[in-house]
């Protein structure tokens, strides 16, 4: 009576998702496909069987899709010339990805706080080089105590262009989008070379080039109208040295050429939310703000909290977002 061979297609997919993040770690240059696909074992096994191409292709964007969700970072090199073209792509994962330098070292309580920061903000609000780093920081093999955990709040971006934009900084590509101007009601077709993006006023805004009118200019996400596109077009990654930076610069300083003098009652909302950013004066309180338009839907939405005294086009705007709400209410006061 004969020995059962073992079926060598048997390979679990657990311990195929482990062969093949092995494998892309340890290539430099990268592999392809097909050579994925004939030498990492569970596919290797797969096809000896006779299963078709299209099947283990399949099962390979499966399985890249699966190990990306538990956060592998997978690395497409692609046509330099044409970084859309994927017919002799090379996949592996960046050793870099998960080696902190030699002289860095951290206790467990501050790896515990890394651990804990990371976990506080959302996967589409964390950039490539923090997500990065939070790796290597996990990579090291401890945890944050599932207490700390309980107390971590969470940050998420509900601006649907952060998404595209990020990735469009990440990959150093052109964007498309169509765009609303403060003070305008008709939204214009904007091409932009994406150079970062910063919050500031509690608002994200994306700083970069203009490239039809060949000059850096700050987009407030929110005056965004439509899905961004992310084109073919790429750029200059050292373009992106330093953008925030000055980002945030220009930002602090138009607000502080732009201050407006509010009234507001004490112990209200309004008096708790403006006083953080402003500074008392004799009459109120002087709040720098970079869009006119923004601060007046603010201003609008406290109601008889606050009265602006200055600037008087500020005022003229707040009154007429307060008509708006009356008309919409059918002039009942």
């Amino acid at each position: 009576m004969g020995v059962p061979m073992n079926d060598s297609s048997s390979v679990a997919p657990e311990e195929r998702l482990v062969n093949l993040a092995v494998a892309l770690m340890a290539t430099e240059q990268g592999l392809t496909k097909d050579t994925i696909l004939r030498s990492v074992s569970g596919y290797r096994e797969q096809a000896e069987s006779g299963a078709s191409k299209t099947a283990l292709e399949k099962m390979f964007e499966r399985d890249k899709e699966n190990l990306r969700a538990l956060g592998v970072p997978i690395e497409t090199i692609g046509d330099h010339a044409d970084p859309d073209d994927l017919r002799e792509a090379r996949y592996r994962v960046p050793t870099a990805e998960y080696a902190l330098p030699e002289d860095i070292t951290f206790t467990p309580a501050e790896i515990a706080l890394l651990n804990l920061a990371g976990s506080v903000w959302s996967e589409n609000s964390m950039s490539l080089p923090a997500r990065s780093g939070l790796r290597k920081i996990r990579a090291l093999g401890n945890e944050v105590d599932a207490e700390i955990v309980g107390y971590a709040p969470r940050i998420s971006v509900r601006d649907t262009a952060f998404a595209p934009l990020q990735r469009a900084i990440e990959q150093a590509r052109v964007v498309s989008f169509t765009y609303v101007r403060p003070g305008e009601s008709t939204a214009r077709r904007r091409r932009v070379r994406p150079l970062a993006l910063v919050e500031y006023e509690a608002r994200w805004h994306v700083y970069g080039t203009d490239v039809t009118l060949g000059a850096e200019r700050t987009f407030l996400l929110s005056r965004i109208t439509d899905a961004v596109q992310i084109t073919k077009e790429g750029f200059d990654p050292s373009l992106r040295a330093g953008a925030g930076e000055r980002a945030l610069r220009e930002l602090q300083e138009l607000a502080a050429r732009q201050e407006a003098l509010i009234e507001v009652h004490p112990g209200t909302e309004a008096a708790l939310r403006l006083s953080r950013r402003g500074r008392s004066a004799a009459q109120g309180i002087l709040v720098p703000y970079v869009d006119a338009h923004i601060l007046a839907d603010e201003l609008a939405s406290y109601g008889p909290e606050a009265r602006v005294v200055d600037p008087p086009h500020l005022r003229d705007l707040v009154i007429e977002r307060l008509r708006a709400v009356i008309a919409l209410h059918g002039g009942r006061s």
